[in-house]
């Protein structure tokens, strides 16, 4: 899947953030939030702090009774999966907002990839999560200025295919080409071109070299090289 970042780069900039969508009025209603994030700490923090806001409402356990569902990394693209593989009645679903301490650039860039609406550090303000959920209870997106700072550079710097982007990941694994073709879907050939374009694009003469320079920049997750 191609990442279309245009309602992302084409959005209002604020000082806490940035904002980007089609706009949809709930101006006259709370905006239902369900928290379901991981962290049982950060879930109750949570809770006071929006609990405490006089446009919003805690919203119960069914996402459908939400306008904005909060959750950690992995709850959220698991969530995401789960509604891609759901049937479709045509009615309007939750906006999701990723509240966490990851931060790489290949970590933004696969939530953005998976459909996620917004994403936040966990050390951010109390204002920019407020700012965060009332974004998305408009129908629009919202990314934190560092973050959004952080993938723009990422893209100046390097313009991976979502293809070239899967068989980096398997390469960080230290998957084989054959593994990868296997993996993928795709033939040994094609996952050589893949490799070849990746040495271009990062400069690298070598496969582990490649993993390398692909972790300095944050393309891959922490660890990768060291298991080559």
């Amino acid at each position: 899947m191609r990442l279309d970042t245009r309602n992302w780069s084409h959005a209002a900039h604020s000082g806490n953030g940035m904002a980007a969508g089609g706009a949809i009025d709930n101006h006259d209603s709370k905006v239902r939030v369900l928290i379901a994030h991981g962290d049982a700490i950060v879930s109750a923090g949570l809770a006071a702090l929006l609990g405490a806001e006089c446009d919003m409402q805690l919203a119960e356990t069914q996402a459908a009774t939400a306008d904005v569902i909060i959750l950690d990394y992995k709850g959220a693209l698991e969530h995401m999966r789960q509604r891609a593989n759901a049937p479709q009645h045509g009615e309007p679903q939750a906006r999701v907002l990723i509240v966490t301490q990851m931060e790489r650039e290949w970590e933004v860039r696969s939530a953005m990839m998976a459909g996620i609406h917004g994403y936040l550090l966990q050390n951010c303000a109390a204002d920019q999560l407020l700012t965060a959920v009332r974004t998305l209870s408009r129908g629009m997106r919202y990314l934190s200025a560092d973050l959004s700072r952080c993938v723009a550079d990422s893209f100046t710097r390097i313009n991976l295919t979502s293809r070239e982007t899967d068989v980096l990941q398997l390469l960080a694994q230290g998957q084989c080409n054959k593994s990868i073709a296997r993996e993928l879907g795709i033939g040994v050939g094609t996952v050589k071109t893949h490799v070849k374009g990746l040495f271009d694009k990062l400069g690298a003469t070598a496969r582990t070299h490649a993993v390398v320079l692909a972790t300095r920049r944050g393309l891959v997750g922490e660890g990768s090289a060291s298991r080559h």
